[in-house]
């Protein structure tokens, strides 16, 4: 077992930027819910989401651009720090108050896990398949 630690030293930089890439990604498709009615239809908004976060339009272009930027890793680390906020915030102005404490039961918990993805990606950095560690060498 002691070989493994070699192979997964090398490649967590890797598994950084898959991170950093299927995170953006899956982000960028609540975004297009919120602005475009993509992927599936028209993007159901709590009323009081609405009015906090002035959604669609806000929250929908911080996460179809934040998470576009995310995903090409442009400014990674601002761009997730910011992410990584407005997630804190979605879930205690808009699921926090949803009657129960526990994300799983008040419909927060992919607020959460983004959070703290995004918190993540924000101090560790973009990992090697990224533009800014490409702008970097240039």
């Amino acid at each position: 077992m002691a070989g493994n630690n070699g192979f997964w030293a090398r490649n967590s930089p890797f598994l950084l930027s898959i991170l950093r890439i299927v995170a953006a990604f899956l982000f960028m498709c609540h975004g297009a819910g919120k602005l475009f009615n993509l992927p599936g239809g028209p993007f159901e908004v709590i009323a009081s989401a609405k009015l906090l976060t002035l959604a669609p339009g806000l929250a929908g272009i911080l996460e179809f651009g934040g998470g576009l930027l995310l995903l090409i890793g442009l400014f990674s680390r601002p761009v997730a720090f910011i992410l990584s906020g407005e997630m804190a915030f979605a879930y205690f102005m808009v699921h926090f108050p949803a009657n129960h404490v526990f994300p799983y039961l008040n419909g927060g918990e992919s607020a959460v896990l983004f959070c703290f993805v995004f918190l993540y990606i924000s101090a560790a950095g973009p990992g090697p398949w990224s533009l800014d560690r490409a702008l970097k060498r240039a």
